[in-house]
């Protein structure tokens, strides 16, 4: 059988083809591999270059390998964060003409880090916490487009910094199945793999040192179902109202809007007597934030940092003098958005050295810069300004980052104002 690559851009197959497919992946020469930290899979995984682009090459059965494809590719499309699916090669031989498996390849998440390499120092229980946090989110998010995980573990997640939390993509979807809705067994099915699966590679940190003495592994499995859910329930309930308290729901969309997602579509109706109102949010979309902050400034960032770039843009805006929201004659939030981008965000940004930034992308750089302005003026008692802090930032804190700005400390994250 020849060799075939199924691709999603033209341009992957002539970049591909550059890749030693004759020989398995283990025997890769370095010539072609990328020095990445990976997580642990029950298959063969590197990572390559294909042109500008750094790739990862799973070894799988073909029937497995286009399922997941197709699968990462619908995911891809309802907006679930989970990795990019570039391509599948079949028909691997060797020179002698033996079969070799095929490989589904997708595209290396920027920024991101398996679990397994975040312990590698000890985390503080504080650090899993936010772990959690993402995790519940990325689970539910997938729930709610109707895909059943199979296999939810922090072993098959990737984890990318977002404004002090993180922020979670799927990364393996080879055991999962897409529904138009889940049945709550389907989801309790997912939520208890997760449990299990979790507390069991939190005991293999701890057999290896790697944990926290404080953290107990069976406690964390179970706190993801907690989280999972009390964000479900916030989601998905129905609220019954007064007839006539109509700002109740608007309170409740602003509610769901401020935990970063969007009612796409709802349910309203009056009971028989006329006497209350019932409220259901049908279709939940996340990513508020994001759409705002994208529809602002062209910024495509992760949630939590939309949120915070949003909360800076919006204290800049009030101190512009052509800023007065309401006057037709002021300057729209459109146009003040574009200036704050061209006049305060990349100038920040461009200011911290290249060689520093490691693979930390542009928005959290931003957010750092603000929690250390933020941290630098509650010592002095006064506000010190976005220049000060930028300075004393690259003085003093980047020297002692090695390939990537560190994330915030525990304790300046928690005493940071929320937003």
């Amino acid at each position: 059988m020849a060799l075939q690559i199924s691709a999603t851009n033209p341009e992957h197959p002539a970049l591909l083809l550059e890749l030693p497919w004759h020989l398995p992946l283990e025997e890769w020469p370095d010539r072609y591999l990328v020095p990445l930290p990976r997580g642990i899979s029950r298959h063969v995984v590197r990572y390559a270059r294909a042109g500008d682009e750094v790739i990862a090459v799973k070894e799988l059965a073909e029937r497995p390998a286009l399922r997941e494809y197709e699968l990462l590719r619908d995911l891809d499309r309802l907006g679930i964060p989970a990795v990019d699916p570039l391509a599948v090669v079949t028909g691997r031989a060797t020179d002698e003409g033996g079969a070799l498996e095929p490989v589904l390849i997708t595209r290396h998440l920027g920024g991101s880090m398996p679990y397994r390499s975040m312990f590698e120092t000890t985390m503080r229980p504080a650090t899993m916490h936010r772990l959690m946090d993402a995790l519940a989110v990325l689970l539910v998010r997938l729930h709610l487009a109707g895909f059943a995980w199979g296999d939810c573990s922090l072993s098959n997640t990737l984890f990318r910094r977002d404004a002090g939390a993180y922020a979670a993509y799927l990364v393996d979807a080879e055991t999962g199945d897409l529904h138009p809705q889940l049945s709550n067994g389907q989801r309790e099915y997912d939520l208890d793999l997760a449990r299990v699966n979790i507390s069991g590679e939190l005991l293999d940190l701890e057999a290896s040192g790697a944990l926290h003495p404080s953290v107990d592994p069976i406690e964390f499995g179970m706190e993801i179902c907690a989280r999972y859910q009390r964000l479900w329930q916030e989601l998905t309930r129905t609220s019954v109202y007064p007839a006539g308290k109509y700002h109740f729901i608007e309170r409740r969309i602003r509610r769901l809007n401020e935990l970063g997602f969007d009612v796409a579509e709802m349910q309203i109706e009056h009971s028989s007597n006329g006497d209350t109102v019932t409220f259901v949010p049908k279709v939940v979309d996340a990513g508020h934030h994001q759409r705002q902050l994208l529809r602002l400034t062209g910024l495509d960032t992760e949630e939590n940092q939309a949120r915070r770039l949003l909360s800076d843009l919006e204290s800049w805006m009030a101190t512009q003098d052509d800023y007065e929201p309401g006057d037709p004659l002021g300057a729209s939030p459109e146009v003040l958005a574009h200036r704050w981008v061209r006049e305060v965000f990349r100038p920040t940004v461009r200011e911290v050295p290249r060689e520093l930034r490691g693979n930390v992308d542009p928005a959290e750089i931003y957010h750092q810069l603000l929690e250390h302005r933020w941290f630098l003026s509650e010592r002095a008692q006064h506000d010190i300004g976005l220049d000060t802090a930028v300075k004393d930032y690259i003085a003093n804190i980047l020297p002692k980052a090695r390939q990537s700005l560190p994330l915030p400390t525990d304790e300046e994250t928690e005493a940071a104002p929320p937003g």
